[in-house]
């Protein structure tokens, strides 16, 4: 995707499209977790359409933020990964689990808090807030993605720290990107083990 600098509106409104087409495809995702994966706990389904609607809350925060800016959603291109990774991980909820919430999603909590020091600089608050409040958001839904994907390792005696890193292995090969923000990962469900092997294969180093 073009890159815009945030000095100017429609550099701004560039990327809160961006963060818009995300908050859009994550309802969908939270959707298909419910509808996808069947004869789950109760509580699974609580979780999801918890994160359904608040990432349909994310939604109407944006789209009105773009609004009164002069533009819709709709109005820039916009990339697809999040729905190919939904594609790729639809037939085991435990790889949805790791991947999507874990790997794409928490990718937002190292570097939401860039972007809002950067919007802050340009004078835009108004963004800020409505950034806190997705940040502070997406940690549960990452931990939820975290809680969820433990429970699946645990159903099949696997270690999940061993599992989530052959899993990256398996679907980002080249592909992974740091830095990575220990303290709101780990608030998130990210062991300290985990964090260090996202490290280590975002750097390219060998096992």
């Amino acid at each position: 995707m073009p890159r815009r600098g945030l000095g100017s509106d429609e550099g701004r409104a560039a990327l809160i499209h961006a963060i818009t087409h995300i908050e859009f495809n994550a309802i969908n995702l939270a959707w298909d977790a419910v509808y996808r994966f069947r004869g789950l706990p109760k509580q699974y389904y609580d979780d999801w359409v918890r994160v359904a609607d608040e990432e349909a809350y994310h939604f109407e925060l944006l789209s009105k933020r773009l609004q009164s800016m002069g533009y819709q959603y709709g109005d820039f291109p916009a990339h697809n990964g999040l729905w190919a990774m939904a594609q790729k991980t639809a037939d085991d909820p435990m790889v949805r689990m790791a991947l999507v919430p874990r790997v794409l999603e928490a990718r937002g909590l190292d570097v939401t808090p860039g972007m809002m020091a950067r919007l802050k600089k340009v004078g835009d608050d108004e963004t800020v807030d409505i950034l806190a409040i997705i940040l502070r958001d997406e940690i549960g839904h990452v931990d939820i993605g975290s809680r969820w994907f433990k429970y699946f390792c645990d159903e099949r005696s696997l270690n999940s720290e061993s599992t989530f890193r052959k899993l990256i292995d398996d679907y980002f090969i080249g592909e992974l990107r740091g830095p990575f923000d220990y303290e709101l990962r780990q608030q998130a469900g990210f062991s300290i083990e985990e964090l260090k092997a996202l490290e280590s294969l975002a750097s390219g180093l060998t096992r």
